[in-house]
């Protein structure tokens, strides 16, 4: 009888693991956007570096929607579609188009989210599709205020490039349980103007030396000032109350490869498609 018992209690473990491998199989990939080109960054190499990142980590497809288009009038051909999101489960943006101002075209790509499709916004989302007097707060319901009130907060700036000091203010947040506090290597540091809706998840802290004008030198007794601002926040949008996550880090490919930023990336997908528990802990099938 005791022989008996080893392989019994083998098989017993093999039926499981192949159940749960079964299980997981049946688990659809998470079917993710990507938006990326425009103005001021290395998008091409961005694009990648995010698709692999994430697959690598998640049991997922990512799509990307490219364009080479390097100024702040880059648009997408998918936006132009009513239907543009209906195959994915959450969009990445990841667009740095300040000068398109079409309301009719942003009005499309806010309508899937309305309409309860998730999103991501990274770095320069947070400075596109502006108008009117956008270095002013925007009033709620205006006509300049829809992309702010679809990220949750309103930015028009940013300080020079320097290191940042991350640290995850709502460490009780499903994305950002188990998550450490980290500093960047240079990055830019998005002035926060005012919330709309934004729950903040972590607070940057950059040391500033004032900027240098082209052919001017710079003072030699010149002293870095602090400047402080939200870098990571979630927000419902809409009266579907849509799972929004933004983060204003990400200039440098460096920083996006980045291991704690791409954690953060995938939990915050995770979390904007209903795939992470409250306790922090992931649906089963969606981790590699």
């Amino acid at each position: 009888m005791k022989k008996l018992i080893v392989p019994l209690f083998t098989l017993a473990l093999a039926a499981g693991l192949f159940f749960a491998q079964a299980a997981d199989a049946d688990v659809k990939p998470l079917r993710i956007l990507v938006v990326a080109g425009g103005c001021c960054h290395d998008y091409e190499k961005q694009q990648s570096i995010l698709k692999e990142g994430i697959e690598s980590r998640l049991n997922a497809v990512v799509d990307v929607a490219f364009n080479p288009d390097k100024t702040t009038k880059a648009t997408f051909e998918i936006y132009k579609a009513k239907d543009w999101a209906k195959d994915f489960d959450v969009i990445i943006h990841d667009e740095c188009s300040a000068d398109v101002t079409d309301p009719a075209y942003v009005a499309n790509i806010l309508d899937a989210h309305k309409a309860g499709v998730p999103a991501l916004n990274l770095h320069c989302a947070m400075h596109s599709y502006r108008w009117g007097n956008f270095k002013e707060p925007v009033a709620a319901g205006g006509d300049n205020a829809g992309w702010y009130e679809f990220i949750g907060l309103q930015s028009t700036g940013h300080g020079p490039q320097s290191p940042i000091d991350i640290t995850f203010t709502d460490a009780s947040h499903p994305i950002t349980k188990g998550l450490e506090n980290w500093t960047t290597i240079n990055e830019e540091l998005y002035n926060n103007l005012q919330m709309l809706g934004a729950k903040p998840l972590a607070s940057g802290r950059q040391m500033q030396m004032p900027r240098v004008k082209k052919g001017e030198k710079a003072d030699p007794n010149a002293k870095a000032t602090e400047a402080n601002a939200v870098v990571a926040w979630t927000n419902e949008y809409g009266e579907k109350k849509t799972r929004v996550f933004s983060t204003t880090i990400g200039h440098n490919n460096d920083t996006v490869a980045d291991a704690r930023y791409m954690s953060l990336i995938t939990r915050a997908l995770l979390w904007t498609t209903g795939k992470l528990a409250e306790d922090g802990t992931p649906a089963a099938g969606y981790v590699k």
